[in-house]
């Protein structure tokens, strides 16, 4: 097995992103990329570069790059920092070490010359449904045997793997990938995650450890996570702290690596919204690949929210359905695939079969936001605190309240 990627470059070996870069290949294996790339093909100097999908988070100095624009400042012009993107001290994994970091953008590579776009996802016709659902299976198969396997693309680890587990077909179907690993759950007492993932773990004769939030516990993780992320959004933050407190509940049983779901729901028509696009009015799109493609489009900011907080919590993700096989097979997916007669994630769910219990692969999933009930506490904190709902966006204003000075 390859060893680790270059300590300047995770989530692929070098090799990899020259060839993906000398190619234009948006999709060369593994599980997305971002870093340093010494010597790359066609350029003078190290680039910075970010996969397609966002998959690894990648920050600058703000002004050394202007992601509108699609350019970076020449060498000299950078505002007071003085110091271009590919500087020793002006880039970074995590926003914490920079003193006023803005994202790469994903699908670019970045340099003191201007950030080019170089990877666009495939956006080819849909293949016919039957080699299109046999794709998506083998996909998912191989991506899953990979973790199975330790093929996870992070080099030697010294913990072990875990898996975030909601009782939902997405994590049944990673933690069926890794039969041995301790599913973890969060959520407030009597919520619809823990419930489902009760009962899933049941069936799935699968070990469970429960993390139930408190008041204390949530308003804890909501600092830290909005430190990590510098997201302060009611959305984000309620999305965001049930992943952190499990994964926080992993490091501490001596696991650094977490198994995750994500990507499932924007591959694979997950969304309700995708059903029936050309009636629904937050897409754009009047197909179902459209309203999926959309979808699509807005996992580099999710991306960037998740393996943030996760880090934060001190486990590094492991996605298996944001493997490139996975990405490819899903973006080829005709739309009765997506979504048909009410019923989402329809290939996903199919290639679920044999894999997991049926009533795991049937099963109904909240957002995360709901389904543990962080959204429905932070209203009732939000409330407590004077913030009344008669108040526009009242516990906006109370987060904000919360964390000022932090």
């Amino acid at each position: 097995m390859a060893g680790p990627p270059a300590a300047d470059l995770r989530g692929a070996p070098p090799a990899r992103v020259r060839d993906a870069l000398r190619d234009g290949d948006p999709l060369p294996g593994g599980r997305g990329f971002a870093g340093r790339l010494d010597d790359p093909p066609g350029r003078d100097g190290p680039v910075l570069v970010r996969d397609v999908l966002g998959r690894q988070p990648l920050f600058v100095e703000r002004g050394a790059i202007d992601p509108a624009a699609d350019s970076v400042p020449a060498t000299g012009s950078t505002p007071a920092t003085d110091r271009t993107p590919t500087d020793p001290d002006a880039w970074s994994f995590s926003r914490t070490a920079l003193n006023d970091p803005t994202p790469v953008p994903a699908g670019r590579v970045a340099s003191a010359a201007g950030v080019e776009r170089v990877w666009t996802l495939p956006d080819a016709p849909p293949t016919d449904p039957e080699p299109a659902q046999a794709a998506v299976d083998a996909a998912v198969g191989d991506a899953l045997g990979a973790i199975a396997d330790g093929r996870d693309g992070l080099g030697d680890s010294a913990g072990g793997l875990a898996v975030a587990f909601s009782g939902g077909v997405d994590s049944g179907l990673v933690a069926a990938g890794v039969p041995d690993a301790p599913c973890y759950v969060a959520g407030f007492e009597g919520c619809h995650d823990v419930a489902a993932a009760r009962d899933a773990a049941a069936a799935m004769d699968r070990e469970l450890r429960v993390v139930e939030i408190t008041h204390e516990e949530l308003l804890r993780a909501v600092r830290a996570v909005a430190d990590a992320t510098g997201r302060r959004n009611p959305m984000d933050l309620a999305i965001a702290v049930p992943l952190y407190l499990a994964a926080e509940a992993a490091a501490a049983d001596g696991l650094d690596r977490l198994a995750v779901g994500q990507g499932a729901d924007e591959l694979f028509g997950g969304y309700s919204k995708v059903v029936d696009p050309a009636t629904d009015d937050r897409v754009d799109a009047d197909t179902v690949r459209g309203a999926r493609t959309e979808t699509v489009l807005t996992l580099p900011d999710q991306l960037e929210r998740d393996v943030l907080a996760l880090r934060a919590a001190g486990v590094e993700p492991v996605a298996p359905l944001l493997d490139d096989r996975v990405v490819a097979a899903a973006l080829a997916l005709p739309g009765e695939l997506l979504a048909s007669d009410g019923e989402r994630k329809v290939a996903l769910r199919r290639a679920a079969a044999g894999r997991v219990p049926e009533s795991v692969r049937t099963a109904d999933k909240k957002a995360v936001q709901y389904g543990t009930y962080v959204s429905r506490e932070l209203d009732r904190l939000a409330r407590r605190a004077g913030f009344k709902r008669r108040m526009d966006d009242h516990v906006g204003r109370y987060l904000d309240d919360l964390l000022a000075g932090e």
